[in-house]
């Protein structure tokens, strides 16, 4: 286990911005992404990170972008450190693993969730009036339970802090027009079904997930992380059992531990318990080592 990278400093490189857990620098035609090891609960960064979590997300990103090119175009241009400008190279180690070179796009102001299971915030929203963002839902369903079909359940992009709101498709069109965010509703359930197939072939049930897109001249694309363990859920195929919450592969422990202590969901965080931070990192292990079919090298 690495010293863990809560957050880059690279002088001489333009940091635009620091997200929950990358870290961006502008480098003119394109963009470097950089995967700290921070991590979020309820949209409120925790001051402990989990030790190569960002590695662990850009790994597994890049294998998704792969997997995914023929159907949806993404900004993925390289992860490899000596393919990065000259500028980079004197923090290669730093970079290395943990970084994306992508190019530049206009961010979609959408998260664009898709669900193929009653969990989480939809489970709840479900309890209360039978539907999720305005989708009415079959009665009688219990937590859990797969979908007929995948329905796309768009949320508003938070600051940081703030909670993402769960928003009607009607309003996407609204602020976006009709032809985007169809768009966007279609090109979210093709590649949600697509890597759902392919995370069940290896023993991973794909319970929902979160992507963004990004304009570039008149492409559409993938952006930001794809299918991680920060932007979605993963419960393990053989285990799987409807009727209350599932065994994951992602930060459902680390939520599950911060409500077992009534933290109220807001900064400051608490501090987390080395058991803890222990647990969520091999919980994103388990999940790179299922998906790509090997275990970590840098682990």
């Amino acid at each position: 286990m690495g010293t863990p990278l809560f957050e880059t400093k690279l002088p001489g490189l333009n940091l635009k911005g620091r997200g929950k857990v990358r870290d961006i620098y502008d480098l003119g035609d394109r963009l470097l992404i950089v995967a700290s090891d921070r991590i979020s609960a309820f949209d409120v960064v925790m001051h402990d990170p989990i030790p190569d979590k960002g590695k662990i997300l850009t790994q597994i990103s890049a294998f998704w972008f792969s997997q995914l090119a023929d159907l949806a175009p993404h900004h993925l241009v390289s992860t490899d450190v000596q393919a990065f400008p000259a500028a980079c190279q004197a923090y290669a180690e730093t970079l290395r693993d943990r970084s994306m070179l992508v190019r530049k796009a206009r961010v979609v102001p959408f998260e664009c969730v898709v669900r193929g299971y009653l969990s989480g915030s939809g489970w709840k929203e479900y309890r209360e009036n039978g539907s999720v963002c305005g989708i009415r839902l079959p009665a009688g369903l219990v937590e859990s339970d797969r979908l007929a079909e995948p329905i796309f359940t768009p949320a508003t992009k938070a600051e940081l802090g703030t909670h993402d709101l769960n928003v009607p498709f009607d309003q996407m069109v609204r602020d976006l027009g009709e032809d985007l965010a169809q768009r966007l509703r279609q090109l979210s359930l093709a590649v949600y079904r697509r890597a759902r197939a392919i995370a069940e072939a290896r023993g991973i049930i794909l319970a929902d997930t979160k992507f963004e897109f990004g304009i570039a001249g008149e492409t559409l694309m993938l952006v930001d992380e794809v299918l991680t363990p920060d932007s979605s859920r993963f419960w393990p195929k053989d285990e799987y059992k409807p009727g209350g919450p599932q065994p994951s592969f992602d930060k459902q422990f680390l939520r599950d531990y911060l409500l077992s202590i009534k933290w109220p969901q807001k900064p400051p965080p608490p501090p987390l318990p080395a058991e803890v931070v222990r647990k969520t990192r091999e919980k994103y292990l388990e999940a790179y080592a299922r998906l790509l079919g090997r275990p970590a090298a840098f682990a």
